[in-house]
């Protein structure tokens, strides 16, 4: 019998108990017009509870938690319109899915109002009159909030993930800054120390910032900022950052956005914008839409001696990923000046597989490393070198012994290769396969015959043979008892014994008990992985 519905990751909405019932009584209230409704939960700032974000982000006021008809019906248009998504003032599936995506943690509260302004002023040159009353007092009567009154501005990086390079962090920081200096007529300079306008750090659950402000761990809200003069962006210390595109939240590109609330500038309903409140990757288009610098023009005016044809300079996210990329490889090939060890002994990598002749194979980014069975590490090498036609990074890599191919996973596609030649046909849509997008890892089980993928609270299996999902797939991940979700690697060992990674810790399980024998900090307690004396922390520097 197939598995039920997919359970929902911390970060989701998980519409069982209190929430399920306040859902319940919005949906009676909308179709039988009561005049209130009475929310079970006593817990307003859940992340599985819809009422509790629409309050939090701005759409209900939070006095008593309690609100009639016409505000839940207003509330949840108001959401809809921002989120791009159907006007109904339904709590349907669509909604909800949109709540539950990672996002910004600033209030969307007078995103409309703010936004019919600028529009008004582009068209008139004049701002339009208010809308509807604000929920609570504005925080400006600016269209745009607030705003420093200066030109030069200074920031500094107080501090950030260790296992991401300080090299490229700060390149991807100042490059967040460029964006916004480009097309406007701040002038952003770094300071390493003392007073600073804009100030950048990581920071873990709560941070004196106030209980709405407390960050809830790996998805949900990523980061939040605060408007001028305050100027302080954070960012959630749980998440995984990435700074070249592939597994994790994009640093460069959260950071780009919550630049832009210290500089003033408040969320934007323009589907591609970087100030939309919901998570955007890295992708080929340009990072800063018209609205985003529109708005920050509208503050700031254009920039001073504009680059030749008077268009303001908004580089494609492509070529930001390929300087982001040079980067890492530029610190991958220096390697850590504190340790001997390859770069992926820091703790994080993409992918991990063990090919025919027990050789383990290491990948990060847009380079791989190779462990043979001695321990003594080769690499980093090309990525695409070995395997052409590779995008640059993956995310999700598992050799089969079945057929002697390499897999890759990467998004929405899946390449096989023999040996170095892509086959014919490939790569090849997940979804012909039965496969899940974006894939946390994937493995050849010996146990099954098959290649497994894990993706969040669920597992798919698949048949090398036929390039089919199994019957009855995707299952919960609880089959596997004592594995968490959100791996970043696994492989399955001679010995039969699967090897499951997050971050820099491991579950060893086993196939014969049918559950983990064995946790630890894989760096240094596996020496097949070619770590030894490897420094253990991710904390923050």
């Amino acid at each position: 019998m197939n598995a039920g519905p997919p359970a929902r990751r911390r970060g989701s909405l998980d519409l069982g108990g209190a929430a399920a019932a306040w859902v319940c009584a919005v949906t009676t209230l909308l179709a039988v017009g009561a005049a209130v409704c009475s929310p079970v939960s006593t817990e307003p700032h859940r992340r599985n509870d819809p009422q509790a974000f629409l309050e939090k982000y701005g759409y209900l006021h939070p006095d008593n938690h309690i609100h009639n008809t016409a505000e839940v019906q207003s509330a949840i248009r108001e959401f809809q319109w921002l989120s791009r998504l159907p006007v109904t003032g339904q709590l349907d599936g669509a909604t909800l899915t949109r709540m539950a995506e990672p996002r910004c943690g600033v209030t969307d509260e007078g995103t409309h109002d703010l936004w019919a302004q600028r529009i008004n002023l582009i068209f008139t040159g004049r701002t339009a009159p208010a809308g509807r009353p604000a929920l609570r007092k504005k925080r400006s009567s600016s269209p745009q909030g607030d705003k420093w009154y200066k030109r030069y501005l200074t920031y500094q990086i107080v501090n950030w993930p260790r296992h991401l390079s300080p090299g490229p962090v700060r390149l991807a920081v100042r490059t967040a800054f460029q964006l916004w200096s480009n097309v406007s007529g701040l002038v952003f300079r770094e300071v390493p120390g003392g007073p600073a306008d804009i100030r950048l750090a990581f920071y873990k659950g709560d941070h004196n910032d106030g209980a709405s402000n407390a960050f809830d761990g790996p998805g949900g809200t990523l980061a939040h900022a605060f408007l001028p003069q305050r100027g302080e962006a954070h960012f959630d210390m749980s998440e995984r950052w990435t700074l070249n595109g592939h597994k994790g939240h994009n640093l460069f590109m959260v950071t780009a956005h919550e630049i832009g609330h210290t500089l003033g500038l408040e969320h934007s309903p323009v589907r591609h914008a970087l100030m939309s409140p919901y998570y955007r990757r890295l992708g080929r288009n340009l990072v800063l839409s018209w609205d985003d610098v529109t708005a920050v023009q509208q503050l700031y005016g254009e920039r001073e001696g504009k680059p030749l044809g008077g268009r303001p300079v908004s580089l494609p996210g492509q070529v930001l990923g390929w300087g982001l990329r040079d980067w890492e490889l530029a610190e991958v090939h220096h390697g850590n000046p504190d340790t001997t060890q390859p770069l992926y002994c820091q703790g994080v990598f993409d992918a991990i597989t063990m090919d025919q002749n027990n050789t383990v194979v290491v990948f990060r980014g847009s380079v791989y490393w190779t462990v043979p069975s001695n321990g003594n590490v080769s690499g980093p090498f090309p990525l695409r070198r070995r395997w052409p036609h590779l995008p640059l990074a993956v995310e999700a890599a598992a050799f089969s012994p079945l057929d002697s191919k390499w897999y890759f996973f990467k998004g929405k596609r899946t390449w096989r290769y023999s040996d170095s030649a892509l086959d014919p046909g490939f790569p090849r849509q997940n979804s012909e396969l039965g496969l899940p997008h974006h894939p946390d890892c994937a493995f050849y089980y010996a146990t099954l015959g098959h290649m497994v993928l894990f993706k969040g609270s669920r597992y798919s299996v698949l048949n090398v043979e036929t390039l089919r999902s199994e019957p009855y797939y995707p299952r919960r991940l609880s089959d596997w008892s004592g594995l968490p979700p959100g791996s970043n690697g696994a492989l399955a060992r001679p010995d039969g014994r699967l090897y499951l990674f997050r971050e820099q810790r491991f579950w060893r399980f086993d196939p014969v008990k049918v559950r983990v024998t064995r946790q630890g900090h894989w760096a240094r307690d596996l020496g097949w992985t070619g770590c030894r004396n490897t420094p253990l922390s991710n904390e923050i520097l």
